[in-house]
């Protein structure tokens, strides 16, 4: 049984109460348990107890009165911390030594100068000081150095030389790195001159891997962005049963999109829409590219429900909802808004005229060359949300052809949006007195 469940099981509500620096009154909870050297029953005693500066945290020792045997455990009261944690103590001195230690199964300590490294999950947690730790190792590799000097003499010598090197350690004849590396974020190196800055220790919060995160048992999150979820619908052309993907993208320098796709095998239509992973922006942006290169065609654009486009050379403007939300490229857009203008009932049958089917076909050649790259314009995307993007290649510099404005929505933008009469706050108290 863990430290915390023989606490829950033991039902003891004094051992979860708030403590301080005051607090001498406190016992711990004593719980009857099997020694396992001898087999005889010992007493567990439980405390939960506060570190100064750090968190609460679980001691458990127990004792054996027949044997003798005693072991000391410490693990963490509170959950898994959102980030991993990474503590490196210079160790110049004696004091040092004495500085006290939380190390949980799951963080590796590590002396970059001897090599030497007590890898996670090898031993329980602690509650210690640097010092003991040391002396926890070094009576680990002595455990069995009798056996290995009747079968393995040169490895044993080896092992004594090593544990001779731990032992000067704790003289500090000259300054050492002691590092804990905890991805739960629940280990801890004291800071004797806390609250203020120690410049001998180092502490750095990072995000797990992983990795790390599975060794710790978690789900991954985020790991959804590298997948592909799928979830059956109906075709919109022949109303068969249908497959959506879905996939969250993260757009650099920009934010998360989920795009979705459906296939019909039925009538083979394909149609894929873009949404945005985040709320609307605070304010609008409209992006200006001046189109000098064929290259420019292979950049990304993500195209909103909400985004207008406009190409000020041919007088073309396509209004927001348009062609729906699309993540491609600016040559693929392109070829979207000849299609569409191609599929104009008023250019096919009898509903055409030779005039303007001319102009439809004219704006379709000039619209072309631009594809092709043998003429220049500029595409204007103006989103009132604030929720599209088009691919800076000079990223993280300037790109001297792109030119991103961010501006206040005006009444009727926001009134497009449903942000008029949006209302977040106070309408719990508007509510109430309705009522």
């Amino acid at each position: 049984m863990s430290a915390l469940g023989a606490v829950e099981a033991a039902g003891t509500g004094s051992v979860f109460r708030a403590l301080s620096a005051e607090d001498g009154e406190q016992r711990p909870a004593e719980i009857e348990s099997l020694c396992m050297k001898c087999f005889c029953s010992g007493v567990t005693r439980l405390l939960l107890t506060r570190i100064p500066f750090f968190r609460e945290v679980i001691v458990s020792s127990f004792t054996c009165g027949s044997c003798s045997w005693a072991n000391t455990e410490i693990q963490a009261a509170g959950r898994i911390q959102e980030r991993g944690v990474r503590y490196s103590l210079t160790v110049s001195s004696r004091q040092d030594m004495d500085r006290q230690v939380v190390k949980t199964d799951c963080a590796t300590a590590r002396i970059p100068e001897l090599d030497f490294e007590i890898p996670a999950f090898s031993q329980k947690g602690v509650l210690t000081t640097i010092e003991g730790l040391i002396d926890r190792a070094v009576a680990g590799l002595e455990q069995d150095q009798p056996v290995r000097r009747a079968t393995d003499q040169e490895v044993a010598s080896k092992i004594d030389e090593f544990i001779g090197k731990l032992k000067q350690l704790k003289e500090v004849h000259s300054p050492f790195t002691f590092i804990i590396d905890d991805p739960s974020g629940n280990s801890f190196v004291e800071n004797p001159r806390a609250p203020q800055k120690d410049d001998a220790l180092v502490v750095t919060h990072y995000r797990r891997s992983p990795q790390q995160a599975a060794m710790l048992g978690l789900q991954v999150m985020g790991s959804c962005s590298s997948c592909v979820l799928q979830f059956n619908t109906n075709c919109p052309e022949c109303n068969a049963p249908a497959s959506t993907n879905m996939k969250l993208v993260q757009i650099p320098h920009f934010k998360e999109v989920i795009i979705m796709a459906t296939n019909c095998d039925s009538c083979g239509h394909r149609t894929n829409e873009v949404k945005s992973g985040g709320a609307i922006e605070p304010q609008g942006t409209r992006i200006t590219l001046r189109i000098t290169d064929p290259s420019d065609m292979t950049r990304d654009i993500l195209k909103s429900e909400t985004c207008s486009v406009e190409i000020p050379e041919l007088e073309f403007e396509l209004g927001m909802g348009a062609l729906g939300g699309k993540f491609t490229t600016l040559e693929g857009l392109l070829k979207d808004i000849r299609d569409l203008v191609e599929r104009n009932p008023f250019s096919l049958g009898d509903s055409s005229t030779p005039s303007r089917t001319g102009k439809l076909q004219e704006f379709i050649g000039k619209l072309q060359e631009i594809i092709e790259g043998k003429a220049k314009a500029h595409l204007i995307l103006d989103d009132p949300a604030g929720n599209s993007y088009l691919q800076n290649v000079y990223a993280p510099e300037e790109d001297p052809e792109l030119r991103v404005e961010r501006y206040e929505r005006s009444f009727e933008q926001n009134e497009d949006l449903g942000l008029n009469d949006m209302k977040t706050e106070g309408y719990e108290a508007e509510e109430a007195s309705g009522r």
